[in-house]
C-alpha cells in the first residue's frame, strides 16, 4: 500500500499528536483514578461525571469549548499567549489538546478499575511496616494497577488516533499543522477523484488501531503474568 507525501503526511502528524495526547495525560489520568478509587469526599460523583463527560457530549462541543477556554481569545488561551506567546489555536499542539479531552475518560476509566481491584490489604501492611504513602504507591499500588495502566495508555492512544470533531471546530483543518488522519479522509472524501486515497488512509486507520488494540492485550497479560509469577 503506497502512500502519497501528503498522506504519510497526515499519518506521522497522526501518531504524534496520539503520542503527546497520551504523554501529557497520562499524570492527571492515574491522579484522577487514584482520587476516584481510594477517596471519598462531598461531590465525588460530580467530578466522576464532569471526568465522563467527553464520552457523551458531541465532540464538536468540546472543540467549542476548548475553543472558547484555550483559543487565542480563550479567557485562559489569552493569557497564555500574551505572557508567554504560547498558543494552541491552528497548531498541532491544539490538536493534541482536543485528542487528549477526548480521551481522557477512557484512560481514567481503565486506570481507576485496576487501582480498585488491588488488595488493599497489602497497602495497609506497607503502611504498618512504616512506608510512607508515596512509596506504598510507587511500590505496591502503581505496580499492582500496571494492567490497566497499560490498557488505558492504548485506549487513549487509540481513540486520539480517530479523533475528528473536535479537533477541526478547536484548530481547524490546516495541512501539515493539524490535518490528522480523520481530518486528512473527510478532505479527501470532498476532493473529486480522491477516493482511493481516502481508502488507502481508512485501511491504515483500521490497520492501527487494531495494532494498538491487540498490543494493549499482549502487554496487559505479559504485566499479569509477571506479577503472578
Amino acid at each position: 500500500m503506497m502512500l502519497s507525501d501528503v498522506e504519510w503526511q497526515a499519518v506521522l502528524l497522526s501518531l504524534q499528536v496520539s503520542t503527546l495526547a497520551v504523554i501529557c495525560s497520562l499524570p492527571f489520568g492515574i491522579a484522577m483514578a487514584w482520587i476516584l478509587a481510594r477517596c471519598q469526599f462531598p461531590g465525588k460523583s460530580l467530578l466522576d461525571s464532569i471526568i465522563h463527560l467527553p464520552l457523551v457530549l458531541p465532540p464538536v462541543v468540546i472543540g467549542y469549548l476548548l475553543l472558547v477556554v484555550m483559543g487565542r481569545r480563550g479567557f485562559i488561551g489569552e493569557w497564555l499567549y500574551n505572557w508567554f506567546g504560547f498558543s494552541f489555536s491552528f497548531s498541532w499542539r491544539g490538536a493534541a489538546l482536543a485528542s487528549a479531552v477526548v480521551a481522557f475518560p477512557l484512560m481514567v476509566r481503565a486506570i481507576r478499575l485496576s487501582l480498585e481491584a488491588v488488595d488493599k490489604r497489602l497497602e495497609l501492611a506497607a503502611k504498618t511496616l512504616g512506608a510512607s504513602p508515596w512509596r506504598v504507591f510507587a511500590t505496591i499500588t502503581l505496580p499492582l494497577s500496571l494492567p490497566g495502566v497499560i490498557v488505558g495508555i492504548v485506549l487513549a492512544f487509540a481513540r486520539s488516533l480517530g479523533e475528528f470533531g473536535a479537533t477541526i471546530t478547536f484548530v481547524s483543518n490546516i495541512p501539515g499543522e493539524t490535518r490528522t488522519i480523520p481530518l486528512a479522509m473527510y478532505t479527501l472524501i470532498e476532493t473529486p477523484g480522491a477516493e482511493g486515497a481516502a481508502a488507502r488512509l481508512c485501511v491504515l486507520a483500521i490497520i492501527l488501531s487494531l495494532a494498538a488494540l491487540l498490543l494493549s492485550d499482549w502487554l496487559a497479560k505479559r504485566s499479569r503474568q509477571r506479577l503472578g509469577g
